[in-house]
Parts: C-alpha cells; sequence; structure tokens
C-alpha cells in the first residue's frame, strides 16, 4: 500500500516488478513454521508433517499463478529458491515414509516448473537439465502423472527446437501413459503436441487428425478423470491456437487469423504471457494474409500485454513482427513497428 504513489509515477513497469517482489516474498513464507523462516533447520523442532506439505505446495501453486500472469522473467529465482527449500528438507528434516514420498514427489514438480521457467526464458540447455531431473525422480517414484507432464514439456520443446521427430515419439510416450490415466483433457493436450509435431514434419493428415481427436476429447471433459492441476491451461482457447499454427505451418494464412482470432477471443484474462503471444502471432498472420491495416493495430495493442510481461519467448515474437512490419511498404507498418521499436529499447525487451 505504501508504494502506491511510487507506482503512479513510474508506469506499469516498476507496478509489475513491486507487485511481483511482494508477491514472491509472501509466497517465500507460505506455510512454513517459524523456525524455518528464521534460518534454524526443520529437524530440530520436529517432523513434516501434512500441514508443511500443504504450504509448500501451496507456494508451488503461487509460482504457477504468477508465471500465467507475468511470464516467467521473474519468477525463476523464486522457483530456483522454493526448489532448494524443498530439498533441504528433504535432506535434513524427520518425516514418515508417506510424507517423504509427497515431499520427493513436490521436488520434481518443482524441478519441472523450473524448467518450463527457463525454456520460457529461452534457456533451451537449463530447461532440459531441469527437467531430466524431473524425470528421473518421475522414473524412482513410479509416478506417471510427473513422467507425463516432463515428457510433454519434452516434447513441445523438440518441436520449438525444430526437432519434430523427438517431439511425435515424446508425446507419444506421454499419451501412452496417459491411456491409464483416464483423463480425456490430458490425452486431448497431448493429442495437440502430436499434432504440432506432425505439422512441423509436413504431415498434413495426420496432424488434422490429431486436431479433430484432441477437439473431440475436450469436448469429453465431463467424462473420466478431471486433468491434472498442471494442465489447467489447457482447453478451447489452446486448441484455436494450435490450430492457428498448423495453418501457419502449411501456409493457410488466411485460415490461421480466423483461428488465432479465436484463441485471443477465448483465452482467459488471467494468463497475461498466452494472451501477449497470442495478439503477436495473430499479427504476425495477418501481415502474411495480406491484412496490414489490422495486423499494425494488434501489434499497438499487443504493448498494453507487453508492459505486464517478461518472457523471452514473447520478445522473440515481438522482434520478428517488428521485423514484418518494417518490411511492408505501408504507413501502419512503419508505424507500428516504430512504436515497437520504441517500446523494445525503453524496455530491454530488444536484448
Amino acid at each position: 500500500m505504501g508504494r502506491a504513489p511510487l507506482l503512479a509515477q513510474k508506469g506499469p513497469e516498476v507496478e509489475r516488478r513491486a507487485f511481483m517482489e511482494d508477491s514472491i516474498g509472501a509466497a517465500s513464507a507460505v506455510g512454513m513454521p517459524a523456525s524455518t523462516r528464521q534460518g534454524i533447520p526443520v529437524g530440530l523442532k520436529g517432523a513434516i508433517g501434512t500441514a508443511h506439505l500443504i504450504g509448500l505446495r501451496e507456494g508451488l501453486r503461487s509460482l504457477y499463478q504468477l508465471d500465467d500472469a507475468y511470464g516467467g522473467g521473474d519468477v525463476r529465482s523464486l522457483a530456483r529458491r522454493h526448489l532448494k527449500r524443498v530439498e533441504r528438507i528433504i535432506n535434513t528434516a524427520s518425516y514418515p515414509e508417506t510424507v517423504g514420498r509427497q515431499l520427493q514427489l513436490l521436488a520434481g514438480e518443482t524441478t519441472e516448473h523450473c524448467g518450463w521457467l527457463y525454456y520460457d526464458a529461452d534457456d533451451q540447455g537449463r530447461a532440459r537439465r531441469y527437467w531430466g531431473e524431473a524425470l528421473t525422480t518421475a522414473t524412482v517414484l513410479g509416478d506417471d502423472n510427473l513422467a507425463i507432464m516432463v515428457l510433454a514439456s519434452l516434447s513441445m520443446q523438440a518441436s520449438y527446437e525444430g526437432r519434430p521427430r523427438q517431439g511425435l515419439d515424446l508425446a507419444r510416450a506421454a499419451q501412452e501413459r496417459a491411456l491409464r490415466y483416464g483423463s480425456p483433457m490430458l490425452q486431448s493436450l497431448l493429442a495437440s503436441r502430436e499434432a504440432r509435431a506432425l505439422s512441423l514434419l509436413g504431415d498434413d493428415c495426420g496432424a488434422k487428425q490429431r486436431l479433430v481427436e484432441s477437439m473431440r476429447l475436450v469436448e469429453r471433459s465431463n467424462h473420466g478423470r478431471p486433468s491434472p492441476h498442471w494442465a489447467a491451461f489447457h482447453g478451447h482457447a489452446e486448441l484455436d491456437y494450435a490450430q492457428g499454427l498448423h495453418f501457419t505451418e502449411a501456409g493457410h494464412h488466411h485460415g490461421a487469423v480466423q483461428f488465432l482470432r479465436a484463441a485471443l477471443d477465448h483465452q482467459d484474462r488471467t494468463y497475461g504471457r498466452n494472451r501477449a503471444l497470442y495478439r503477436l502471432t495473430l499479427s504476425r498472420s495477418l501481415v502474411r494474409a495480406g491484412e496490414v491495416d489490422e495486423a499494425a493495430a494488434q501489434a499497438v495493442e499487443s504493448l498494453e500485454h507487453l508492459e505486464e510481461v517478461e518472457s523471452a519467448r514473447v520478445t522473440r515474437r515481438l522482434n520478428e513482427v517488428t521485423g514484418l512490419l518494417r518490411s511492408v511498404d505501408a504507413t501502419s507498418a512503419r508505424d507500428a513497428a516504430d512504436h515497437l521499436t520504441e517500446y523494445a529499447q525503453i524496455s530491454g525487451a530488444a536484448r
């Protein structure tokens, strides 16, 4: 509350960082006993129980929410600290075997999330290392849910890095486990990952089949087990976006525009990073479809989201759209490119 006058003077970037600092401080202390916050080894004050686990899980949930809203830039250091806290408790505290397994699982899930945050930062080497560690934990514990989550992430990364064959194999390995899990929404997510890899491999027919299946599974989401918490982002907006990317790969930019508009319309406003990425991707497809004026307008409108988000993947798309707009001989496109460049210079997004 004491920051309000400062925020009014210095604008959205200061506001975002101030909010993140407050949220990080709050999430760091969630659920931990006073002895831990004061730096006293937990094991000296008694055994870890269910209340501690709930608090640590709440901390991880907070990390998911902050990342969804603002991107991973300011969340990575907190995620690393949260992981170190869980690992310290595992190695120094006393607890029953059942609690120990849950602590190990929480460490694996936090490790996986660290991998996602470095993926979003476009630090793919470090993302792979975290995901490799998380997959090892899933194997040791024999936990299918964690294994599916990691394999799905690795599939996404492989496609992103131009390794679609590996992306396809990883998505199918995850899908085999998901069939036993019994969640239509989870199977839908993995089918969309398969579709992305097939699209990049040039298998248009196969990609369409998997996208149709993915949409069918979403419609059956009320049947079977609910999706795991980490897959909560998946739904109609995500599938519209996947369809848009598929049409983009096929060179059908007018078709891509239709689905990308729908993705932006359907995307929940709590997913700030996704909204920024969707709008910039829509702008890119509009340029390629020859709808330059709307492309310029969407690009400029994306600045509203970009002021709140720190994500290297979004920055990469911003730079791509800026370059495309500069290549077009239209006043609206050049003006929009100037706005984007000015924003990048002020915010440091051009780094």
